[in-house]
């Protein structure tokens, strides 16, 4: 029993490592009597989680059985009635956090009143970073839940284990701001500095070392081949979407690279050699130069282009760009994600399209007069997998008003709810009480009692007795119960999206899984096609539309 493995498995071995082949007939005996033994535990005993975790068995780890089998063995111990076990195995308890486990926590996120305790073998077995103990030991407080190890001290019911808590709260609160701290000022340096000590080169540079073994910046091959085939194709007019289909093509560069990369990537001053930064104003992803002391670029790395290149580069994108409005904060396509294609299933997004429209000077107009230039702006809702688009959509705006309206016709009304957690502690403690009092009175009540020896004890003894049975009965068993309730906040959803936005009900409408699909019908001798929407809502829409807080979204 709970006999050591060998020498870690691979990874292909891991992949197909199940707990269950574990077992041996002797584990499975133990774990019998250990249940026969948790079912003469009182009703309202404890209830335990156990939580088994491993990364890679080996011959130095302790088994999933054995960690279980001994977890058992301490919550009957304790008198705790063990109601599940969450078992993540091949899960880094540094990368993975318990609440993102895929057994783990789902209880926590949505089994929460089920279980009392949680138990785990040994502090390594729960978790390894400090800041993540500190949010577990936070949400334990919140909901009254216990933690419990086996190999360590840690109890949230002790003097010790609440200090012991406290702790080391602040050792993580601590450690997170310097953290932050160093992160930032570590930014802050690299920016003034010629050498390259942290970060991702830009497109068209790797990194590697030199004589002295330091870090620096050299031009990636195959990524320089593709920047100066672009400045010569750009030179002669060529497109960016263009040159974006022969790179991919010729395999220089990713089958995922779009217009946009490319053209941020073409745009880049890092390509002379310098260090940049992104330029978080304007809409428009652009990386701008960072200036050293001197007040000059701080050169980084040996150029891609030349000053005088980099400049005709630009000029030459300049005379091909279409000036695109700038980039809106939620994106340029509304309800992203819910709008999908009738026919191909893919999401709906916005493209634009200028066009220039060249006037010559009218007949009357005066001699010399340059021509007239007119820009005109469409825009329209296409898919991503139909044929160049599909049909395109016109006036996106109009087609967001109608989802909006038929989202409001049929959800408007709707309650927002909110899920909370109950605790049914002191409803239980009530209970119990008044178990106690109508046993005793139902007992001093019949022959032989105190309260059967006189016609008025006997009287005074059933009035009381009534009252309280009446009590009892009055007590829904439900508020005794740990459990998650749904309270409605005053408003409805008319009245949440009118003051949060499209954005508010977008991301609503994302959360619960309703989806648009838009039909493009072509007409005869007409340009815009007939456009057609369905909203498909889920069976279980009002149950979804209840918002769930996650205790742990702001945990990093």
């Amino acid at each position: 029993m709970g006999n050591r493995r060998g020498r870690a498995r691979s990874a292909a071995a891991r992949e197909q490592y199940s707990v269950d082949t574990e077992w041996t007939e002797a584990d499975l005996a133990l774990l019998e009597k250990l249940k026969r033994k948790e079912a003469l535990l009182p009703a309202d005993a404890l209830r335990g989680l156990v939580s088994v975790r491993l990364s890679v068995l080996t011959e130095d780890t302790t088994s999933p059985v054995r960690q279980e089998l001994d977890l058992r063995i301490l919550a009957l111990e304790q008198g705790i009635r063990v109601v599940g076990v969450a078992s993540d195995l091949n899960v880094s308890a540094t990368k993975v956090p318990p609440w993102k486990r895929k057994q783990l926590g789902d209880w926590l996120n949505n089994r929460a009143p089920e279980f009392d305790v949680l138990l785990f073998w040994k502090m390594d077995r729960f978790i390894r970073r400090l800041t993540d103990l500190s949010t577990m030991i936070d949400w334990c407080l919140k909901y009254g839940k216990n933690l419990i190890s086996r190999n360590d001290t840690l109890d949230l019911t002790t003097a010790v284990g609440k200090i012991l808590a406290t702790l080391i709260g602040g050792l993580a609160e601590i450690e997170a701001t310097n953290t932050s701290t160093r992160v930032t000022s570590l930014w802050d340096y690299t920016k003034t500095q010629s050498d390259w000590l942290v970060g991702k080169p830009t497109f068209g540079y790797v990194t590697t070392e030199d004589e002295k073994g330091n870090v620096v910046l050299a031009i990636d091959e195959d990524a320089h081949r593709a920047l100066r085939w672009c400045h010569q194709a750009a030179l002669r007019g060529v497109s960016t979407r263009r040159m974006a289909i022969v790179l991919k093509r010729s395999g220089l560069c990713g089958s995922g690279l779009t217009t946009a990369t490319l053209l941020r990537r073409l745009r880049n001053p890092a390509l002379l050699g310098y260090r940049v930064e992104e330029d978080k104003n304007g809409g428009i992803r652009r990386s701008k130069l960072i200036l050293g002391r001197d007040g000059k670029p701080i050169r980084v790395a040996p150029p891609i282009f030349t000053e005088e290149e980099f400049d005709a580069l630009q000029a030459a994108l300049d005379r091909r760009s279409t000036k695109q409005p700038t980039r809106q904060p939620g994106g340029a396509t509304k309800f992203l994600g819910v709008l999908i294609c009738s026919d191909c299933k893919s999401n709906m997004n916005v493209q634009h399209t200028v066009r220039t429209v060249e006037r010559p000077p009218t007949p009357d107009a005066p001699s010399g007069e340059s021509p007239t230039v007119e820009v005109f702006r469409y825009a329209y809702l296409r898919c991503q997998k139909c044929r160049s688009g599909g049909l395109g959509a016109p006036n996106p705006d109009v087609i967001y008003a109608k989802l909006v309206e038929d989202v409001l016709s049929v959800l408007g009304d709707e309650p927002v709810q909110i899920r909370e957690y109950a605790r049914g502690e002191e409803a239980r403690k009530e209970l119990k009480r008044l178990e106690e009092a109508v046993a005793y009175y139902m007992r001093e009540l019949a022959p032989g009692g105190r309260f059967a020896k006189t016609r008025f004890t006997r009287e005074q003894g059933q009035e009381t007795l009534d009252k309280l049975i009446a009590d009892l009965e009055a007590i829904d068993p439900d508020t005794a119960q740990d459990r998650w309730m749904n309270v409605h906040n005053g408003k409805t959803f008319r009245q949440q999206w009118e003051a949060g936005g499209i954005g508010a009900m977008s991301a609503d409408l994302l959360r619960v899984g309703i989806k648009c699909e838009v039909t493009r019908t072509k007409i005869p001798r007409q340009r815009a096609p007939q456009v057609h929407l369905k909203l498909m809502i889920p069976k279980d829409v009002r149950d979804r539309l209840v918002i769930k807080p996650d205790d742990f979204a702001d945990v990093f």
